[in-house]
């Protein structure tokens, strides 16, 4: 990888909207609230659900009134989320080009799961109803790649259009196909990350494969604080090279060295659901080589340590193989809770947060850097699959304290 520039932000999150107010958080040492009333779904069914949302989420007031009636959750997180971003990067300044242009500037972006709200919706009309009733403006928002899609018609967006579904490994495979697509001339800036929506048939879905606790939770069975919970939200990143960034005097947060993708199949045939601690060693090496940064240069693991044991296991696992059992890792979905398709983009904020100063992350291996210096951020998924990212400091920043 030549590097990329991350020259913006844009994040609706658990801990809250807007990069200012998540970066206060992280440095506060804020989690997600998961024991208030849920807002996206009925949960009278699920007493004792845990789940962390986007509390009082109003699209409204970053976008206006009108034109989201027939939007999804899913795709109003996505699109203040990328406003967001193309302000903070200083490519939009009052919903107007800046610098770039519409045909500049793409999209490549994350989700795991889709709308799984508006396809409950649909479904139930069908089957309860008759499928005639059907919302038909609803219709195009069951496809996974519609949320970019409008992404790119509310913000006038026309150079490449990329959606990846590789479950919690997209937002950082992304990453992988954005510096491609730059390095082609596809585009001269990206949004690039991930988001995934709060519904109750995502919730259900993990509920009834055990990774999250049972229905009819009481006092006595509810989960520990560390077990896995579920979690929404967006966050996109202009990433640019670094020689176009530099060449229009943008701000650098933070520069993205190295990208690796690893996948190994179960011992079993017929198994699916299975964690790999060797993808992710390979994945962890093929990012240092691709970044050309030694091990020992890596200050802090951004990892995707979310309360599974099997998968958190096998995570730090390859960790410590590759990189010792001295170096600190960090495991911010026990901030943000489980973001799936959102998870590498919501860990990519973290090792930002990170690399800027002080935080108070939750951490599962050592002691919090004062400041880092070179963060590597990953995703491990479901089903042998794993990515990994490194990330610096702005080189012109770059001066060891």
């Amino acid at each position: 990888m030549k590097g990329c520039a991350v020259t913006g932000v844009g994040i609706a999150s658990t801990l809250g909207v807007g990069a200012d107010t998540v970066f206060a958080a992280l440095r506060a040492g804020d989690r997600a609230g998961v024991d208030r009333r849920i807002e996206t779904f009925d949960a009278s069914e699920y007493p004792g659900a845990r789940v962390a949302e986007v509390r009082g989420f109003d699209a409204a007031q970053y976008l206006g009134e009108k034109g989201l009636r027939s939007l999804d959750r899913l795709t109003k997180l996505l699109i203040v989320a990328a406003r967001m971003a193309l302000k903070d990067a200083g490519l939009k300044k009052d919903g107007r080009w800046a610098a770039g242009s519409a045909d500049s500037v793409g999209i490549v972006v994350s989700n795991a799961y889709g709308s799984l709200e508006v396809i409950t919706e649909l479904s139930r009309v069908a089957m309860l109803e008759d499928a005639r009733y059907i919302n038909p403006s609803r219709f195009p928002l069951t496809v996974a790649n519609s949320p970019a899609g409008y992404v790119s018609i509310w913000e006038d967006i026309r150079a490449a259009n990329v959606t990846i579904s590789d479950g919690n490994c997209g937002a950082l495979d992304a990453v992988g196909c954005a510096e491609l697509l730059l390095g082609d001339a596809r585009a001269g800036a990206l949004l690039v990350g991930g988001a995934e929506a709060m519904s109750e048939a995502l919730f259900f879905g993990f509920q009834e494969v055990g990774a999250i606790p049972p229905r009819r939770a009481t006092a006595e069975n509810n989960a520990p604080a560390e077990t896995m919970f579920l979690g929404e939200g967006a966050a996109l990143f202009v990433l640019e090279t670094i020689e176009a960034a530099n060449a229009r005097g943008a701000s650098t947060l933070a520069e993205i060295l190295g990208y690796g993708t690893a996948f190994v199949a179960p011992d079993r045939e017929g198994t699916l659901v299975h964690a790999s601690p060797e993808a992710m060693q390979r994945a962890i090496a093929q990012a240092l080589v691709d970044a050309d940064v030694d091990a020992k240069e890596i200050d802090v693991v951004v990892s995707g340590v979310s309360g599974l044991s099997a998968f958190d296991d096998a995570e730090l696992l390859a960790i410590r193989r590759t990189l010792g059992d001295a170096v600190c890792v960090t495991a911010p979905k026990l901030a943000f809770g489980e973001t799936l398709g959102a998870a590498g983009a919501m860990g990519m904020v973290a090792a930002i947060a990170l690399l800027e100063g002080p935080t108070r992350l939750p951490t599962v291996q050592g002691a919090l850097p004062r400041r880092a210096h070179a963060a590597l951020v990953l995703s491990m998924g479901y089903y042998g699959n794993a990515s990994a990212v490194v990330m610096r400091q702005d080189a012109r920043n770059d001066g060891r304290e």
